[in-house]
């Protein structure tokens, strides 16, 4: 009995502590991926694009400059405009979003998001944050909100007011430049301005649990051509399909991401 007592004694002072991380921060190595071009559409040189989703069959596209904003519905085969409403001469358009029957519209400096109509893209009435605005994204209950910093904001989607905010780390510390935003099999996929990397982003930590690494996607001609930086990402719950473009690239890729 007193062995038993004894032994037992030994295994619980010998086992290794439980590890704890600090809130928001990862344990051990994040992950990368590369990835594995599916299809390849076109898409227009002229679109600065700042936010990509698709939603119904189609590609929602927001672009970005003062007197050269808009948003569009686009053709996925084609990269045909099928519908546009350019934006007034003072704003500079950024994300984009659809949620339901609705479509959700950041501006930079502005610090002003419009709400449309998705069928006829009327716009139903204006909002303000407190922030510049970046990227936007929806996880089915509350927008996400980036502002080119390590931190995203978290909206009511009815109110359109602020409801917390999230740090974004790896393990070198805060991530900053975080730009266009998608929502994607639990995961937020953010791109890193001004880099080729998109960072995949635990919604609750704030963590970052995958880095993917998109450098040589364009063709070294495409990328001679006066291409702008990576920038969009588009997720298809239907089809599971991830689609990512850039600001003025003549192509958009579905991809695949494969782990390295």
């Amino acid at each position: 009995m007193i062995r038993t007592l004894l032994f037992l004694l030994s295994l619980l002072f010998s086992a290794s502590p439980p590890v704890y991380a600090e809130p928001g921060k990862p344990v051990g190595p994040i992950p990368t991926y590369g990835y594995r071009i599916v299809q390849v559409y076109p898409h227009d040189r002229g679109a600065y694009t700042q936010g990509l989703a698709f939603a119904g069959g189609y590609l929602y596209e927001g672009t970005g400059r003062e007197g050269r904003s808009s948003l569009r519905r686009v053709e996925l085969k084609t990269g045909r405009i099928l519908q546009e409403y350019q934006l007034e001469d003072r704003y500079f358009g950024e994300g984009i979003t659809v949620i339901k029957d609705r479509v959700i519209q950041l501006t930079w400096r502005n610090r002003m998001g419009f709400v449309y109509d998705r069928a006829g893209f009327r716009r139903l009435h204006t909002f303000r944050y407190d922030h510049e605005g970046w990227g936007i994204t929806h996880d089915g209950r509350r927008l996400i909100v980036s502002d080119g910093s390590a931190t995203l904001h978290f909206l009511d989607p009815q109110t359109l007011r602020e409801v917390g905010s999230l740090q974004v780390r790896d393990e070198g510390g805060s991530v900053a430049g975080l730009n266009e935003l998608e929502y994607a099999r639990g995961t937020i996929y953010a791109n890193v301005w001004p880099t080729d990397r998109i960072a995949m982003i635990h919604p609750r930590t704030g963590s970052v649990t995958g880095w993917v690494n998109m450098a040589g996607l364009l063709t070294a001609f495409d990328a001679r051509s006066g291409v702008d930086v990576l920038n969009g990402i588009a997720y298809d719950p239907v089809g599971d399909r991830l689609f990512v473009t850039g600001k003025l690239w003549p192509h958009l890729f579905e991809i695949k991401l494969v782990k390295k």
